[in-house]
């Protein structure tokens, strides 16, 4: 499965640049569509994008088609579907097949991409943080299209961002977790004061080099935060991912 849903899987292992480039910032009035994880940092790019008085139309995510669950964070779809309604914004799920080649990702996020231009979205938005090489990806293929892509929360000092976001009230669970770069029993943890406390320094507080993914079930703009039952723990290609359930 394309890694982070960039697209080419050479991506999977990339690095901080020293030097990232200055975020491209919220746009007032444009309608927009915001690249939606199911994580928090998807979550704070919402709250950012709706607090410059940005024109959000709606949430687009790529879902693995065999599991039926949001690609690369396992988050099961009737999850995804209780978040979208919880923020108040519909849902666009690219349905990929398992296992999927990098040109059958590109092929169905252009048709996908292209159907929001015809309905009048002009840019799309990403919860990135810090790898320059994926933010390049996205704005070439967004160029390509004619529509732009932008990075609200680019830049941030991850460390301050995720105390930041614990204080504000978002709400997650690690669903999934690197055990190459992250302990593998954090898979089903809250993402909480306590969890940032153990983390590692070698992990990167708010998961961006892809040490682990989160399921937010509340936070800033949620009209009701999302009940969710913890289930099984299990490896499956390389990573341990914690099932929930909407209880």
């Amino acid at each position: 499965m394309p890694y982070r849903h960039v697209g080419p899987a050479i991506l999977r292992d990339v690095t901080p640049s020293q030097t990232p480039p200055p975020g491209r910032g919220p746009v007032p009035g444009q309608p927009l569509m915001l690249s939606w994880s199911s994580g928090k940092d998807s979550v704070w790019a919402l709250r950012s994008l709706r607090a410059a008085g940005c024109d959000v139309r709606g949430l687009l995510t790529t879902c693995n088609s065999r599991y039926a669950r949001v690609a690369m964070h396992g988050v099961r779809r009737e999850l995804l579907a209780a978040q979208a309604e919880a923020v108040g914004l519909p849902l666009t799920c690219i349905e990929l097949p398992y296992p999927c080649s990098n040109a059958e990702y590109e092929a169905r996020m252009t048709a996908a991409v292209t159907d929001a231009k015809a309905r009048g979205v002009r840019g799309f938005a990403f919860g990135d943080l810090f790898l320059s090489d994926i933010r390049a990806y996205r704005e070439r293929q967004l160029a390509a299209l004619g529509l732009a892509a932008h990075f609200p929360i680019w830049g941030r000092d991850t460390r301050q961002l995720a105390r930041e976001m614990v204080a504000e009230g978002v709400r997650a669970v690690l669903t999934c977790v690197d055990p190459a770069q992250c302990p593998r029993e954090l898979a089903g943890e809250e993402f909480d004061a306590a969890l940032l406390d153990r983390l590692p320094e070698s992990v990167d507080p708010c998961g961006e080099n892809g040490e682990f993914h989160t399921f937010a079930y509340e936070g800033p703009g949620f009209a009701r935060p999302i009940a969710v039952q913890r289930g099984e723990v299990v490896e499956r290609d390389g990573f341990v991912f914690a099932d929930l359930r909407h209880a």
